[in-house]
């Protein structure tokens, strides 16, 4: 068929700039180790940071409401699609996170979008950290708001633009709690301060802080002792979790408002029984087994000093993302696939996830990998780095 011949032509640059990548099919669940193209392979690249994927308390509640609910609820949430489960675990969200209340949406995508492009008009103003996630960068869009981008955790940056916003009126200060390319944390006490002196809201999305920091992996919030302190916490249900969806922590109001106004909301049938029960169980999971948290810092520290000892450019990280910083994009995708061959699934992140000349090898370990397969790990990184000059 005629007319997408503008798309191919991109596409064909791309395959001469060696950047061009296909979708990658695991054969096995996922796991510390994966099956891919019949091989078995260590996986580096899963947000599946607890391992509660395959959790048996989580298979277990989903295996259950699938048999009592059946497969899909038929309906988005506002007309028919409300189970009661789905409103029990909002509650026990919400009392998690420490918050009054909390909703669940599709996903982290869908909840940034709808919180960001329901609450704010040509009245107010939205001032966005420069590296933020995707999602907010087109929920800012979707938005009639004025924006303003402050350099990246940099606060001299954010204090002049809200000092430069004093005419509007709402200032919603929005950052990731955890930058998911780079593993640093925001400095959420300064910007909480900086709110709270120039009478400005904030907004934190904690996708890859839930289940990360925090007590009992509550995210960054509660990981800087500011529990009632920031008014809109989102969080992914996909990461840590290990299941599948996105959410609001906030307060009763902005519920309301955002079951009324939130369009991904009123437009998307709601989440199958099974997801919600898996989720549910995660919270109990979360809470019962802490123990997960500290093996999955302890993997952390020993993976990330493996590599620095090794000579590799580990870039600001604080958490499990661990960006192995490569430079050149073509070199990036060649270093993962040299990986590839030595055991080692860890997927190469280039432009336009990130800036040109910053390709990296973004590696997330999980509390499944034991010391052994990080070792592994580790002796394949070598390998491929000096094979490639980097090291």
């Amino acid at each position: 068929m005629k007319g997408f011949e503008y798309l191919q032509d991109q596409l064909d640059d791309m395959k001469n700039e060696g950047t061009f990548r296909t979708l990658i099919p695991l054969e096995s669940k996922q796991g510390s180790k994966v099956q891919i193209k019949g091989k078995e392979v260590i996986q580096l690249s899963s947000n599946n940071y607890l391992g509660l994927t395959s959790h048996p308390k989580m298979v277990e509640a989903a295996e259950k409401a699938n048999q009592e609910y059946g497969v899909g609820t038929g309906s988005v949430r506002t007309i028919a699609g409300t189970l009661q489960m789905h409103e029990d675990f909002e509650k026990k969200l919400a009392k998690f996170k420490h918050t009054e209340a909390a909703l669940v949406f599709q996903s982290g995508f869908t909840t940034n979008q709808g919180i960001l492009s329901s609450i704010l008009t040509e009245q107010d103003v939205v001032i966005s950290d420069e590296l933020n996630h995707a999602s907010i960068i087109d929920g800012i869009r979707l938005t009639k708001a004025a924006r303003k981008i402050y350099k990246h955790v940099d606060m001299e940056s954010l204090e002049q633009a809200l000092k430069e916003s004093s005419d509007y009126r709402t200032k919603l200060i929005v950052t990731d709690g955890v930058f998911s390319m780079d593993g640093n944390i925001a400095p959420l006490p300064e910007i909480v301060e900086l709110a709270e002196k120039y009478g400005a809201l904030v907004m934190v999305d904690d996708a890859h802080a839930s289940g990360v920091l925090g007590e009992n992996g509550r995210g960054t919030v509660n990981h800087f002792g500011l529990d009632g302190r920031v008014h809109i916490q989102v969080g992914t249900l996909s990461k840590a979790i290990g299941v599948l969806g996105g959410y609001v922590a906030s307060t009763q109001t902005l519920r309301e408002y955002l079951i009324h106004k939130g369009r991904p909301f009123l437009f998307s049938t709601s989440h199958p029984p099974a997801v919600t029960a898996a989720n549910d169980a995660a919270i109990d999971v979360l809470l019962e087994e802490p123990e997960l948290i500290d093996k999955l810092w302890g993997n952390t520290k020993f993976f990330k000093d493996g590599l620095k000892k090794l000579g590799f450019n580990t870039g600001i990280s604080e958490t499990p993302v661990t960006p192995v910083m490569i430079g050149d994009d073509a070199l990036t995708h060649k270093f993962s696939d040299e990986l590839f061959e030595e055991g080692i699934f860890a997927q190469g992140i280039v432009f336009p996830t990130v800036q040109r000349g910053k390709g990296r090898i973004r590696t997330i370990v999980t509390a499944e990998h034991s010391k052994e397969e990080l070792q592994d790990a580790l002796n394949a990184f070598e390998k491929v780095g000096k094979k490639l000059n980097i090291i």
